[in-house]
């Protein structure tokens, strides 16, 4: 690097004939004197010269007022050769003059290594995000002090030192100086934030624990990158060449071209492994979100032609980055219709496939905003081709404006659970079992959906009509499971009897409570607020119409002999048996019940489960609708 500060841009002091004598005094014409003052002042602070004033790191830190003074000095030394040129091409004035320009050439050369290696915009990328933030352009070359990469001192001073050099006709120079440093910095800061160049073999190779932990430094390193690393080589740049646009460019595009072009090409290799499993799709929707989220720094930081590939870079990524997540997403749909446990759940409780469907979802949900970019263009499911019931509502006030893409797409996922499902609960051969598994796993999606952002993305109504086909399960799971223990009552409880018919009726009522108990205990719906809504429904039909019938007859039937032994049960005792199986802490109906299930035959079904219409071979939105 020493080396760089001590070249010439043209001949070399050693290759200048020696004046014969060094002019003393100032007696010349105007422009001589000036040389001579000039070359005086230079040679103050040549850094070959054994004066250790000449040797200290720096003017401008030594002293400001004198580094101005150098600087007039060489403008005016540069102002006086002109001169000579065209006046006497061959004076010892000139030679003198071109002597001292490249002594003042190799100070500025030292002073500008210094001041663009020191820390500045960017060595440390631990502290710099914080230093940058809300960090300003100076595009109109002022020197406002907020968010600059150095003191708004210390930048007009590099910038002096830069239009110096370029006026003197060393940018070549400069140039070099400022790219080979700025871009050892860049380089090494992208290196510390954890930022590596891997090729497709490679990432295939490794496994996903460790890609994970990479993908999770890419995060943060493109959050530090985009808002201080390369922002503030640019503000670094735009500064300091202020007076030439076309240098700047130069000079952040090698810097900081490799460096973005390394950053922005990770996601890209990611998305191109071969093991697309759904659970990995995270990874990629974080990528592509701080892609997205960037993408108008990026525009703007990389603007130039030279940088174009950079943009393109970043923009191959996002694509690609869609295609792995469209692909993740048919293969998570593929996952739920290729499932093929035959397996029942006890007592109709919540299946794994809902569980890890609704899980994935709800984190899928998340991004909703991102996942809206990537299917927008994405061939959605045809409405027609799922059921129409499914999308009638909308919560737009508009009815023709059609579902958002990722709204069709999230809905048609759900379908291919539900309908699943419905495949699963005819492997139940008890009927109120099959309908309170599909009530249990439409619960369980409901809850889902309502605690998360599914809620935003699916809407109200879509929700609501979940909400109405639960309560049709469960409605017929109630008609099957109960149905028997209501039909053993007159469907008048009040209509006089005679008292053998009204014991009858209560031994009845005893054996088929007492069983359902017995049955249904294992049976209570897995979801709190479901529980509760069944109990209370089961409170006014069987807990009433028995209460209704108790009162209306219970003095007649106990007057009877042996009548008594027929009523087992008060209202409150068959309340407080349903409240404890729906509590979650079943009792059996009596210690005297019968080990074997009575053959359920009655002649005449309650009012309240009348309309039961059960078909052996339910589907989702047809027959168990009804």
């Amino acid at each position: 690097m020493r080396s760089l500060c001590l070249r010439s841009r043209t001949t070399s002091s050693s290759s200048l004939p020696p004046p014969s004598r060094t002019p003393r005094g100032l007696s010349g014409s105007p422009t001589e004197r000036i040389v001579e003052s000039s070359a005086a002042a230079i040679a103050k602070w040549d850094p070959e010269s054994p004066s250790p004033r000449a040797r200290v790191a720096s003017v401008f830190l030594e002293d400001r007022a004198e580094a101005l003074r150098f600087l007039q000095c060489v403008h005016d030394l540069r102002q006086a050769m002109h001169s000579l040129v065209s006046e006497s091409p061959g004076s010892e004035m000139l030679l003198l003059g071109q002597r001292s320009m490249q002594t003042a050439m190799k100070r500025l050369q030292k002073e500008l290594y210094r001041a663009i290696s020191a820390d500045v915009a960017c060595s440390d990328p631990e502290s710099v995000s914080a230093r940058l933030s809300g960090s300003v352009r100076m595009d109109d070359g002022g020197s406002g002090g907020e968010g600059l990469p150095l003191p708004p001192t210390a930048m007009m001073d590099l910038r002096s030192i830069v239009e110096c050099m370029i006026s003197s006709g060393y940018a070549k120079e400069c140039v070099a100086i400022y790219t080979v440093v700025r871009k050892l910095i860049v380089d090494k800061a992208i290196r510390r934030l954890g930022v590596e160049k891997l090729s497709v073999s490679q990432v295939n190779a490794m496994d996903w624990e460790v890609l994970e932990v990479k993908v999770k430094l890419w995060l943060d390193a493109v959050k530090v990158a985009m808002t201080s690393l390369f922002t503030g080589e640019r503000i670094l740049c735009d500064h300091s060449f202020f007076a030439s646009d076309s240098l700047g460019e130069l000079c952040f595009a090698e810097i900081c071209g490799d460096g973005a072009a390394c950053l922005f090409k990770f996601p890209e290799i990611i998305a191109r492994r071969t093991k697309k499993s759904p659970e990995k799709i995270f990874c990629l929707l974080d990528m592509y979100a701080a892609i997205s989220e960037n993408w108008l720094e990026i525009e703007s930081t990389f603007a130039f032609d030279s940088t174009a590939g950079v943009r393109s870079q970043a923009l191959a990524s996002l694509v690609r980055l869609g295609e792995s997540v469209r692909a993740m997403l048919t293969e998570f749909k593929s996952t739920i219709q290729k499932d093929s446990s035959k397996s029942v759940v006890a007592g109709g409780g919540v299946h794994r496939l809902t569980v890890y469907t609704m899980d994935h979802l709800c984190r899928l949900a998340d991004y909703g905003d991102t996942l809206a970019d990537i299917v927008t263009e994405w061939t959605t499911p045809a409405k027609p081709s799922l059921p129409e019931e499914y999308f009638e509502g909308s919560d737009s006030d508009d009815d023709e404006a059609p579902a958002p893409a990722i709204s069709l797409q999230v809905a048609s996922l759900i379908l291919v659970l539900l309908c699943k499902l419905d495949g699963k609960a005819e492997h139940y051969r008890d009927f109120s079992v099959s309908y309170l598994f599909l009530a249990n796993n439409l619960q369980h999606i409901i809850s889902k959906a309502r605690a998360s952002n599914l809620r935003y993305l699916l809407g109200e109504e879509w929700v609501a009509r979940l909400v109405r086909k639960l309560r049709q399960f469960a409605e017929n799971h109630e008609r099957i499971a109960w149905g028997d223990v209501a039909a053993s009552l007159p469907e008048d409880p009040r209509a006089a009897i005679s008292p053998a018919e009204a014991s009858e009726r209560f031994r009845r009522f005893n054996a088929r409570f007492e069983e359902a108990c017995r049955r249904e205990g294992t049976r209570v719906p897995a979801d709190p607020k479901l529980r509760e809504e069944m109990r209370a429904s089961l409170e006014r039909k069987v807990v009433r119409a028995y209460g209704e019938f108790y009162d209306a007859h219970w003095l007649t039937v106990g007057g009877e002999t042996g009548g008594a032994m027929s009523i087992k049960y008060t209202p409150e005792d068959v309340g407080y048996y349903l409240a404890s199986l729906f509590s979650g802490s079943p009792h059996s109906g009596s210690e005297s019940s019968s080990s074997s299930s009575p053959s359920p035959s009655p002649s005449r079904p309650s009012a309240a489960f009348s309309a039961a219409s059960l078909s052996p071979s339910p589907r989702w939105w047809n027959s168990r609708s009804h």
